[in-house]
């Protein structure tokens, strides 16, 4: 059995930035793999991409540039708006508006989005709506710990279901 679509994957990896020697990002090592529907619109395409065909037991090691994965970094997703627009009963909760806090937010139609404080100043606030790895070249490298059929009803709700996946 090859990695294609519909099949359930389970990989370890570890990601870094720009190279195998880049600043260590992530790392499903020594705890639990990562688990996904390939073809499912769950990763980033190119990292489906590189896994194609592989099977349990196969190595990868591959980079990834930033425009095919969260994309590049657009100064124009920096927005600045009023501080008072954070306020509950007239005054902004403590420690709320502090550089790198990701805020959970929503647009004017409704669409939920974060956004992280990028600057605080005495009327306003900058908050930046890039993926915090926007603008960052990846790189992965790890293995492929088991490949099996997905079901029915893993088809039809998007994702894994039981160990390591969605439990209902």
């Amino acid at each position: 059995m090859v990695i294609e679509t519909n099949k359930v994957v389970t990989v370890h990896y570890t990601l870094t930035e720009g190279t195998a020697e880049g600043q260590l990002v992530e790392s499903t090592n020594g705890g639990e793999p990562l688990v996904f529907i390939y073809g499912a619109g769950m990763m980033i395409p190119e990292f489906e991409r590189n896994l194609t065909g592989m099977k349990t037991g196969d190595t990868f090691a591959f980079g990834i540039a930033a425009v095919d994965a969260y994309g590049e970094y657009d100064d124009n997703a920096l927005v600045e708006v009023p501080k008072s627009m954070f306020e509950d009963e007239g005054k902004i909760p403590d420690g709320l508006l502090e550089v790198g806090n990701m805020l959970p937010l929503q647009d004017q139609d409704g669409n939920r989005l974060n956004g992280m404080v990028a600057w605080v100043g005495l009327d306003k606030v900058k908050l930046d709506f890039n993926h915090p790895m926007a603008g960052v070249d990846l790189y992965f490298s790890g293995h492929v710990e088991a490949l099996r059929d997905a079901e029915a009803s893993e088809l039809e709700h998007g994702h894994v279901h039981g160990a390591g996946g969605h439990h209902h």
